[in-house]
């Protein structure tokens, strides 16, 4: 650890959530160090803030990139309450607690007790006409299935499969789980996304009891908003949390609009141990560097200076979602829930649509409607390229198709987010660790962090985020 009257100059390349909450905590670290540092944020585009892009247009809040986070993760809450803004928190409104599933071009009420895709009540999941008794049947089987004993990595569809069926997983657990990574599961590390199912295999011998305990557990230690909602986002739009940390950190430079070209690693320079270059030929010493961007572009930083190969094995899956206003009198339709999503087998568009003025209150006026739908997946990477009016069209067809809606909208936002999930492969945990000791050793004081490695959702960012300050403030080793 450096020490004394030196700064420790630190780059942090993406100004997105991961590379935000890295400059927050730093900041927070080194003034319980004692600590000088400057630290220095290079964003690409004009803004911060990455994939979070709150709109607000007509008394509607549109989110055209992430709308929620899971209530049960702290490392969001913890920032929240840091930021000063918790009490902006607010949960989906309690009358739209159904969701659906599409099974032969019609919506089926996802059974209670339904945890993950998996079933933590029998009863309701017996009763379910979404599978047929032969998929139930199998389910249940995992009950008495032995575990494996083996904690090496597999698929998590292939480890579903295993425990409760094939039926299962392909008509209820991926539709779920894919709209978190927009993945197909059969491709998908166990250990990189879903760990919790191993552990509940391992120590319960059964997947459906250890969810059964984990879901116990989860509602014993829920705090404040989180006890009734599953999920949370803020009044405001998740940009109040890009706006906050911008607040929060006027001393931290900014180079936004630019782009780094290049990191030169200076050997004979010992006092400026790397330098960043930028595209308008800017040059940033820097002790130490985080790079937070997507894995391909981490690569093409990193590559000349060390075997980068397990970025490489990350592929990305483009997606785009379609949010739709429309005025309530002439809609045609009450809902109930929160939306639903479809398997791939429905031959649709759209892998989900969420019914975004019913799940969230603060959404939209009174007398409109807000639908918010989702295209794209790792084995429909076509319809995404559509041009605007095809893509509309194709959205407005399915949505038809599912609900009778004919209604046209008042105005419609498409946002296209272009390789921005990453398809973490069997593997991937070992894989990274690997990646990240080879770093620690070739390239010290060089950190990466963000979706690419451990987590996509906003509180997995967060906390690798508030990780990377800590390990970079500790001599850029873990």
């Amino acid at each position: 650890m450096r020490s004394g009257d030196v700064i420790d100059r630190i780059v942090i390349i993406g100004g997105g959530i991961s590379g935000l909450s890295s400059a927050f905590y730093l900041q927070r670290e080194a003034q319980r160090q004692n600590r000088q540092i400057r630290v220095t944020i290079v964003e690409g585009a004009p803004a911060l803030g990455g994939k979070i892009n709150t709109l607000k247009r007509d008394g509607f809040v549109i989110e055209k990139g992430p709308d929620s986070f899971l209530a049960r993760k702290q490392p969001i809450i913890d920032l929240a309450e840091e930021l000063g803004i918790e009490q902006q928190l607010t949960a989906t409104n309690p009358a739209a607690g159904k969701t659906y599933i599409l099974h032969q071009k019609k919506l089926h009420a996802m059974p209670p007790g339904l945890v993950l895709g998996v079933p933590t009540e029998i009863a309701p999941f017996v009763r379910s006409s979404l599978i047929s008794w032969g998929g139930k049947l199998r389910a249940l089987m995992d009950l008495v299935l032995p575990a494996r004993p083996a904690p090496e990595d597999e698929s998590l569809g292939g480890f579903l499969e295993r425990r409760v069926g094939t039926e299962v997983m392909r008509r209820i657990a991926e539709p779920l789980l894919a709209g978190i990574y927009a993945g197909d599961l059969k491709k998908l590390s166990l250990q990189a996304t879903f760990p919790q199912f191993a552990q509940s295999e391992r120590k319960y011998g059964s997947l459906i009891r250890g969810m059964v305990s984990n879901r116990k557990a989860t509602a014993a230690a829920a705090k404040g908003k989180a006890k009734a909602s599953t999920f949370l986002t803020f009044k405001g739009g998740l940009s109040a949390m890009v706006e906050a940390l911008d607040s929060a950190m006027p001393e931290v430079e900014r180079r936004l609009g630019v782009n780094v070209a290049a990191i030169k690693q200076n050997r004979e320079q010992p006092e400026a141990p790397y330098s960043v270059e930028l595209a308008d030929g800017e040059k940033l010493a820097a002790d130490y560097v985080v790079v937070t961007t997507q894995a391909f572009a981490a690569a093409d930083l990193l590559e000349p200076l060390v075997d980068v190969s397990e970025l490489r094995s990350i592929r990305y899956v483009s997606v785009a979602n379609v949010v739709m206003a429309f005025d309530k009198a002439t809609f045609g339709l009450e809902f109930d829930g929160s939306g639903f999503v479809t398997p791939r087998s429905e031959g649709l568009s759209i892998t989900a649509c969420t019914w975004t003025s019913s799940k969230w209150l603060h959404s939209s006026p009174a007398d409109k409607v807000l639908l918010r739908c989702y295209v794209g997946h790792s084995e429909d990477q076509e319809t995404v390229k559509l041009p605007d009016d095809e893509l509309i069209a194709a959205v407005r067809r399915d949505i038809k198709t599912t609900m009778g809606i004919t209604a046209k909208p008042q105005f419609t936002e498409i946002t296209r987010l272009d390789h921005s999930m990453p398809q973490y492969p069997v593997g991937h945990v070992q894989n990274q660790k690997a990646l990240r000791e080879r770093l620690s050793r070739e390239l010290p004081g060089v950190w990466i962090t963000g979706a690419a490695f451990d987590g996509v959702g906003l509180p997995d960012c967060i906390r690798q985020g508030k990780e990377a300050a800590a390990a970079i403030l500790n001599d850029g080793t873990a």
